[in-house]
């Protein structure tokens, strides 16, 4: 059987448990108020300056450079670097031996 007693110190837990989440939580909130408020000053100072412009998806994108295919080796090319990692290759097999 349960007493009311008993049951007062459990109570008493909850509400001090309440109370911290709580004062957690609204210490959470007004940083970041503070936090949001430095963001819209920042951005209405920049805007006021009238250095900030609109960007767009496409103005974001980098350029592609027009006659160049995206990393394609020439043979040549590929010789030229097979031939310089055998000879490091060679190197290094000297080196540990």
């Amino acid at each position: 059987m349960v007493t009311a007693g008993m049951t007062e110190p459990n109570r008493l837990n909850q509400r001090t448990d309440t109370t911290l989440n709580t004062e957690k939580m609204l210490a959470e909130l007004k940083h970041e108020r503070e936090r949001l408020a430095r963001a819209i000053a920042a951005l209405e100072g920049a805007n006021s300056l009238g250095t900030v412009k609109k960007a767009t998806v496409a103005s974001m994108r980098p350029m592609k450079v027009k006659g160049k295919q995206g990393g394609a080796l020439t043979p040549e090319g590929r010789r030229r670097i097979s031939l310089a990692m055998k000879k490091r290759w060679a190197e290094r097999k000297k080196m540990g031996s």
